[in-house]
This record gives structure tokens, C-alpha cells and sequence, in this order.
């Protein structure tokens, strides 16, 4: 997955509520598709590019699709964005050792 294709998936106000709603486990389509402004055929559209994407997985039981979050590819871009956290740990550290000591206390 490349996470630049994630987030531009996830970029899309109604896509975004379809990954949340899948939060809690498999759902099928019409399940998903329940209260969204959109019908059921937009709803299979916004899934199929977060399957593009990476974000979900499929698997058909009977006559219905169940969609599931690929933990894999959540993996993935949880630790691309927690690389911006680390990053600014390092400069945050780097700046402290740096720094002067506190004399305003000596007064």
C-alpha cells in the first residue's frame, strides 16, 4: 500500500464515514450504505477505492461482499504518520541539549 493512495481515498468526506462504520468489524454494503446520503451503488464505488487503495478486504459469503479494514495497511500508515511525531521528538531533544540552563530561578 502506498500511503499516498490511503490518504487520497480517505480524502473524501463520505469514503472516510464508510472506513469508520467498518471500525467495528466486517460489514456488507447494504449495511454500510444504511443512513449515508448516497445510494447502495455509490456506497460499492467508495469501497472499491478503498480496496484500490489498501484500506479494505473482501470476502464474499452467499450473494453478499463483507468489507473489513486490512489491518496491514492501517499498520502502515499509522507508522508513516507516527514518523512525523518521532521526528519532531528528535528535534524537540536535540533543541533541549542545546539550550542553556534555566537561570531565571537564581534570582
Amino acid at each position: 500500500m502506498a500511503y499516498g493512495d490511503a490518504i487520497a481515498a480517505l480524502a473524501d468526506p463520505t469514503r472516510r464515514t464508510v472506513f469508520e462504520r467498518l471500525r467495528t468489524g466486517p460489514q456488507p454494503v447494504v449495511e454500510l450504505a444504511r443512513g449515508l446520503p448516497v445510494s447502495r451503488p455509490a456506497v460499492s464505488q467508495h469501497l472499491r477505492v478503498l480496496k484500490e487503495a489498501g484500506l479494505v478486504r473482501d470476502r464474499r459469503q452467499g450473494t453478499r461482499h463483507y468489507y473489513s479494514v486490512d489491518g496491514d495497511a492501517l499498520a502502515e500508515l499509522r507508522e508513516y504518520f507516527e514518523s512525523f511525531w518521532e521526528d519532531t521528538l528528535v528535534a524537540f531533544k536535540e533543541a533541549a541539549e542545546k539550550g542553556e540552563p534555566d537561570d531565571a530561578g537564581d534570582e
